[in-house]
């Protein structure tokens, strides 16, 4: 089927972008939550945390209307450009998933592996690179695979921000079955589930702490 394998397609490259984004983004929101106090913190971390909050159908009404209002959604853009609407707002729904997430990891951090760092000569880059950076890395790994698996198999806000010719798996799915069941739906949804799991497989394993060397 081929329409059922471009969906499918588009809902990959929709999930591996909107993950890297969300889990940069995410990762840069929890810093900053962790690190700095600033006025009107706690009214940040509140509408930082609204996608989460808030129903999938507002919020893809909303982004609909306003990418209808930029002109966005019905612009003539070639494959797979088209996908940019449905990936910002998957980046917008998943990234506070993922600073929740990193924030959480890191108030288990000593502040003093930091300053040790900085007195034994080490710039602000390399201390983030080698001290605080390996201690984010579980929760990284965390928060993206929590932004991947909504991504990938997201209905609601992908069947507002969809446009002609930017069908998503979930979306063609939907259209399909009101026709039936058929083995090509159930074959696709067979592997959707086996990149799920494989996804959860290989975090788990990325987050599992190294082995210790012998001799």
């Amino acid at each position: 089927n081929a329409d059922l394998i471009e969906a499918f397609t588009n809902s990959l490259i929709i999930a591996f972008v909107s993950t890297i984004f969300a889990t940069v983004i995410g990762a840069m929101v929890g810093l900053l939550l962790w690190r700095f106090t600033f006025p009107s913190k706690t009214a940040y971390e509140g509408f930082m945390a609204l996608p989460i909050v808030i129903p999938e159908i507002t919020m893809g009404v909303a982004l609909m209307a306003f990418f209808f209002q930029i002109g966005w959604m019905t612009a003539d853009v070639p494959w797979p450009f088209n996908l940019g609407p449905i990936a910002v707002a998957h980046i917008a729904f998943c990234f506070p998933f993922v600073a929740v997430v990193v924030r959480s990891r890191l108030v288990g951090f000593n502040k003093q592996l930091e300053e040790a760092s900085r007195d034994l000569g080490a710039s602000q880059w390399q201390t983030f690179w080698n001290v605080l950076f390996p201690f984010m890395k579980p929760g990284l790994i965390a928060g993206a695979l929590l932004a991947f698996t909504p991504s990938l198999d997201d209905f609601v806000i992908t069947y507002f921000t969809s446009g002609p010719g930017s069908v998503t798996f979930p979306v063609k799915v939907y259209s399909l079955v009101r026709r039936g069941i058929t083995p090509d739906i159930n074959a696709a949804s067979t592997i959707l589930i086996l990149i799920t799991v494989a996804a959860t497989v290989l975090a788990m394993k990325l987050q599992a702490p190294p082995k210790p060397s012998k001799g």
